[in-house]
Parts: C-alpha cells; structure tokens; sequence
C-alpha cells in the first residue's frame, strides 16, 4: 500500500497524505549550502545533485512523496533553447516569429540527467514514499518562451497568441510532443505519479484556454495513461476554468489557495483534489497553522484528498512551521 498513490487514484481512506510543492529547495539551509558552491543549472544538471536535494526534505519530515529537484523550462534544451536563470528563467531569444518556430527540433534525447536523478532518488526511497516526476505544460511553456522570462502581463505572448493563432498553435503542438517524450522518460526512470505543472493557465478566459490550453493538456495525459503512473494536473489562479479542467483525464487536480476545495469538489466530480493551503500561512504561529490546516482537511472528506499548499513554499518558511503542519496532517483522522 502506498497512501499518497491510493489516494492520488481516488482511495479515501481515513488518513490524509501531504507533501509540499517546491519541498526540495530553497527554504532549506541544507539547500542553501549545496547553494554555495553550484549554480542552479549545475544542481539540476548533476543527478548526484538533484537526488541529494530531492532526498533533503524526507530526511527532516516524514513526507508522503518526494518530487524530483528540477524546474519547468528544463526539457527546453532539448529543442536548441537556452535558458538562463537570473533566478527566475530567461530566454535569450524569445521566439516572436513563425518562422522562429518552425525551426525548432529535436536534437538530442530530453534530459536524460532528469531520469538518472530519478533512479537514484527511487532507489534511495521506501516504499511508503511515492516518487513524483513532473513537467511544464504547453501554454505555461510557451507564455516563457515567447515573452522571454517572467512577467506581470505577458503582453508580447498574449499579442503573439492572438496576432498569430496558427504560429501558436504550431508551438503548442511541439511543446506537447516534447512534454509527452519527457514524462514518458520520467516515468520509465522510475516515477510514480507526473504532475503537469500550468502556472499561467489562470492568465487566460475560458474560451481561450478551451482552445490553447485543454486539448495540448488532454493529450499529454492521454498519451501517459498506459504508462503505469498517477497523472496530476495543476493550474494557478484558475478557478473559471474549473469546468474545462473536468474534462481532462487526470486522476488528480491540485487546487490554488483562493478556491474553495468544496467548490472545487463540485466543479471536478471523480477527481482526487490536492491542495490547498495559503503558502503565507506558514508564517503564523503553530495554533493558527493547526487550525488552518484541520479545516482544509475537514473540506476535502468529500473524496479523495491530497494535503498539499496552493503553491510553492517561500523561501523564508521557518522549518518548524513545515513540521508541525506534516505532524497535524498525520494526527488527523477522517470521519
């Protein structure tokens, strides 16, 4: 039995299982050290590395699935596209341009040092442990790729998407080719549960996301049902797309901290949730945390629930803060 692959798969049992997104990184002063001496590339390169900061967290907390230390925009080298980090991700030439896209191809296999850090992290872990494997999704990817890093509007994507449909949609078609071969990678190096990770979903309406996001979403997790792992799919700021995001075959929908989980209940019938608790929460004191989290718990009783944030960790969370929310998802039972 292991409790976070049941429940991903829609088991509800009467205890909650919890891991944190962004777990592996920055938060931790163990982290923080490997820092010191390497660049972001270099850990996420070096599988030694990544395995070394994937295990980190296991060994604070008793978590129920550790997730590989790697970043959304790492596949992208395989197609000819560098990215640098400054800390958040830059392309040094956005693509802005049909015939930018048509030239992009696959040249070499889909970092295959994602799939060694995975076997050895599989390796390391107990069975209890699940193993997560994730990647970007398409219009996430191409929000980066287009706009040229990060951004408040992304104004040059959301012009290029509407001036130039058939370019985009091109991209989105090699995007998704490329995130299929990736997670199948992943895993076939030992992967347990994908998470397909759309942080920039929420930017969109949803007659635009029905066109751009959902069918380039829909046939990454088609593609992977065969493959023997539980498929997560998580958006940001997306609760008006509910009721197209029901559409998708995940077993999972990890749920941001400003939707209510019993309205996402409704809104995805025979889906696991995961989710959802305000990252900021963790600065709270322990009474306040504990509470918190007990009333999330209460919510997700409807089905299949996984305890996780609505976000990514901050960087500045103080480590007993983490613990003692993990020690008050394990305390509690379901009616």
């Amino acid at each position: 039995m292991n409790l976070f692959l049941d429940t991903v798969r829609g088991s509800a049992g009467r205890q909650t299982p919890i891991w944190i997104m962004r777990q592996a990184g920055r938060y931790l002063p163990e982290y923080r050290k490997i820092k010191e001496r390497a660049t972001f590339l270099e850990m996420t390169h070096d599988p030694a590395l990544a395995a070394e900061i994937t295990l980190q967290p296991l060994r604070r907390f008793p978590l129920d699935a550790a997730i590989i230390f790697s970043d959304i925009m790492t596949p992208l080298e395989a197609l000819g596209i560098p990215v640098d980090f400054t800390p958040g991700p830059v392309i040094r030439e956005p693509l802005r341009s049909r015939a930018a896209i048509e030239a992009l191809a696959l040249r070499d296999e889909v970092a295959p040092f994602v799939g060694e850090a995975l076997r050895i992290v599989r390796a390391a872990l107990t069975g209890e442990v699940a193993l997560i494997g994730f990647a970007g999704a398409p219009l996430t990817l191409a929000a980066y790729l287009v706009e040229g890093g990060g951004s408040k509007e992304y104004e040059h994507f959301r012009r290029f998407l509407r001036s130039e449909p058939a370019a985009m949609h091109l991209l989105l078609e090699k995007l998704t080719d490329l995130t299929i071969r990736y997670l199948q990678m992943q895993i076939a190096s030992g992967a347990q549960a994908v998470q397909l990770f759309d942080s920039w979903a929420g930017l969109h309406d949803l007659r635009t996301y029905r066109e751009y996001g959902l069918p380039y979403n829909a046939r990454i997790l088609a593609a992977l049902a065969d493959a023997g792992a539980a498929r997560i799919y998580f958006a940001l700021g997306a609760a008006h797309l509910l009721e197209a995001v029901a559409e998708l075959p995940a077993d999972a929908v990890g749920i941001d901290w400003r939707t209510d989980l019993a309205a996402a209940r409704a809104a995805l019938p025979g889906k696991a949730l995961q989710g959802n608790l305000d990252p900021a929460l963790l600065f709270a004191d322990h009474s306040a945390i504990a509470a918190e989290a007990r009333r999330i718990l209460d919510q997700g009783n409807g089905g299949a629930h996984v305890f996780n944030l609505g976000h990514g960790i901050w960087p500045a969370t103080p480590i007993d803060a983490v613990a003692h929310l993990v020690e008050t998802v394990h305390a509690y039972r379901r009616p």
